[in-house]
């Protein structure tokens, strides 16, 4: 048996842990720079408040609806995932974290009974150590967990956040009830194409000829297929898997045009993505710079600028990567524009095990040693408290987020005090 554990509108429950005078209020987190809305609490998605409504659109029905509105706090979103995340792993030992909010776990010598009471374990203990509530779907399937998993948050009063597809009625029952659209693994093109033969719930899907899901949908459709129907095609997926290219872009509070602003801003991201880099162990040899102005800009001229370049060698270090992807921006910078976004992507990455030597080892040697110790020093007292000269050394993130809540959980002068 396979179960899906879901946060409930998880960033909005973040948020109401620590101010838990927010239950039962609208509330809804903004995106960068306070645009637009990326999560909403059951009482704002009432109020028609629908995913990415640009803020600025909406300013009369939050007001008239006293809907409250966050930043997106992903220091604080992060931290209370991996203790979600951790109280999982202590319950059953074959997990996939799926996203910040989810996970997949494997029932590997359970019995029905067992992997149900287990399941509600889970729930009650992370709601107790965490204040996250949480839903979960259990099925003989991934695919099956998903829809099992909705059924448990669309009927929560009924299911108290758990819904087992524990028969082949039941499965049926749930395949006739879920819209194709809202079945994990189909995706927007390929609901068109089912919608185009009148295909429109899981039970027509799986009626659907093999043939027909292989040649139209591929060989993945036809493991969704036999998901559905109850034939397991899709394990947990254990460890992490490594990026084929790591990106850092990030819109600005305001437009800019100085060349040395935009450097500190590309520096910035080089070291952000950098640090990224040998998180997975890795190095690369390639970097992608871009700069663009803002795209909603009425009566504007719209335009953007991207470098591509390769590295003589590969490395891993934020002062090298940072250093070329500078060199990269000044040959795309042009004077008397003004710029919205900037970005930084890191490619052609390959494991720090594979690495070729050459004749720049001896410095990229001294300057693996130096990245070590400051990513130890950041491990230990917060991220980004080495920074490099070009850097800004007040702020990493140069963003509009007028209404961000505080760390409460990761900066001891931010944590909550009870009184």
């Amino acid at each position: 048996m396979f179960a899906l554990i879901d946060c409930n509108n998880f960033y909005a429950s973040c948020e109401r842990v620590f101010q838990p005078h927010l239950n039962g209020k609208p509330l809804v987190i903004l995106s960068n720079n306070d645009g637009c809305v990326i999560a909403r609490s059951n009482e704002a998605k009432s109020l028609g408040i629908p995913m990415g409504a640009p803020a600025f659109k909406y300013k009369e029905i939050f007001q008239k609806n006293n809907v409250q509105i966050f930043s997106s706090n992903f220091t604080l979103y992060g931290d209370m995932s991996n203790r979600v995340m951790s109280i999982i792993a202590k319950h059953v030992p074959d997990v996939e974290i799926y996203s910040i909010d989810e996970a997949f776990v494997k029932f590997s010598g359970f019995s029905e009974d067992e992997a149900n009471k287990k399941c509600k374990e889970i729930i009650e203990t992370v709601i107790k150590w965490t204040g996250i509530p949480v839903s979960i779907g259990l099925a003989p399937t991934k695919s099956l967990a998903k829809v099992a998993n909705r059924i448990a948050k669309k009927n929560s009063t009924k299911t108290n956040g758990f819904y087992s597809i524990s028969s082949n009625k039941k499965r049926l029952e749930a395949l006739n009830n879920i819209p194709t659209g809202d079945i994990w693994g189909i995706g927007f093109q390929n609901e068109k194409k089912l919608s185009r033969i009148n295909v429109k719930t899981g039970m027509d899907f799986i009626n659907l000829p093999d043939k027909w899901v292989k040649k139209n949908m591929s060989i993945i459709g036809l493991k969704l297929k036999k998901e559905l129907e109850g034939v397991p095609t899709l394990d947990i997926e254990e460890g992490k898997v490594d990026k084929k290219s790591i990106a850092t872009t990030r819109s600005f509070e305001s437009e800019i045009s100085s060349l040395d602003d935009l450097i500190e801003r590309i520096t910035t991201f080089s070291v952000v993505a950098s640090k990224k880099l040998r998180r997975q162990n890795s190095e690369c040899n390639m970097i992608c710079v871009f700069i663009r102005s803002n795209p909603f800009k009425q009566d504007s001229e719209r335009y953007h600028f991207s470098l591509t370049g390769s590295l003589p060698f590969s490395t891993s270090s934020s002062i090298e990567i940072s250093k070329f992807a500078v060199n990269l921006l000044k040959k795309i910078y042009s004077k008397n524009r003004l710029y919205k976004k900037a970005g930084i992507i890191l490619m052609g990455l390959s494991p720090q095990s594979n690495h070729q030597f050459s004749l720049f080892d001896k410095d990229l040697e001294k300057q693996k040693k130096l990245m070590k110790s400051i990513d130890n020093i950041d491990d230990k007292y917060g991220l980004y408290k080495v920074r490099l000269a070009s850097q800004d050394q007040k702020r990493i993130w140069k963003m509009k987020r007028q209404k961000l809540s505080r760390n409460y959980t990761t900066e001891i002068d931010e944590v909550l005090i009870v009184s």
